[in-house]
């Protein structure tokens, strides 16, 4: 696919989010009520307590713990760097700080799996809940589509078919790409983070995600498979 950006100058992104409190029962009154009243939406006959685990996933109810990026530098060694920790917006300023120093450039791209969808808006929406201003890359009001810096490698697959949704796990299979055995997955994120007190185990989660997330890629748009020499800069926050 010779429109797709070289990946020199993508930026792969994950990352991972949490409910906002360890159990529905302390979540302030206000916030409880309109969980309570989204609830009313979700099909399963169940009380609004017993949906909390899935608060995670709704940036007004949730918050990022998580994000894992990976690069190709100049000489071709795929840099990883990871921003966590319990302090949501130093998470979020650490990202914005890589993105407005490193990925400025016209030609710079951000790709996720589901990116658009989920990664890109929560980010945005994480960023102005704490008066972050948003970085060039992710301000997109006003911008026409092809202005806006964004790639979804789950959009890709789809080819133009809007009728399902194909995991990364999923991708991972079909290339027959190798990842890691995990004990968790994205449905035991919350669990790990809150109960188990296990946010490393959360971040190697996540930087498997970026790794095979790049492979993917690169498969899609057809260019030769770059090995991953690593260089490694955790920022724990």
């Amino acid at each position: 696919m010779n429109s797709l950006p070289v990946i020199q100058n993508i930026l792969f992104i994950d990352i991972e989010t949490v409910p906002q409190h360890p159990e529905y029962s302390r979540v302030p009154e206000r916030m409880k009520r309109l969980w309570d009243k989204k609830c009313e939406n979700f099909k399963e006959d169940k009380m609004p307590y017993e949906f909390y685990e899935r608060a995670g996933i709704y940036s007004e109810f949730g918050k990022i713990v998580c994000i894992c990026c990976g690069y190709f530098n100049d000489q071709q060694i795929f840099v990883e760097e990871e921003f966590y920790g319990h302090d949501e917006k130093a998470i979020l300023l650490s990202f914005k700080n890589l993105i407005s120093n490193k990925f400025y450039l016209n030609n710079k791209v951000l790709c996720a799996h589901n990116g658009k969808e989920f990664d890109f808006p929560y980010i945005s929406r994480r960023m102005l809940i704490h008066n972050i201003q948003l970085p060039s890359m992710l301000e997109i009001a006003g911008k026409k589509p092809w202005e806006v810096k964004h790639l979804d490698t789950m959009e890709l697959w789809k080819f133009g078919d809007y009728k399902s949704y194909t995991s990364l796990d999923l991708l991972a299979a079909v290339f027959n790409i190798t990842t890691p055995k995990d004990d968790i997955d994205g449905s035991k994120v919350g669990e790990t983070y809150w109960k188990n007190d296990d946010l490393q185990r959360i971040v190697v989660y996540c930087k498997k995600d970026v790794r095979t997330l790049c492979e993917i890629y690169m498969r899609i748009a057809q260019v030769e498979r770059v090995s991953f020499p690593l260089v490694n800069r955790e920022l724990l926050i």
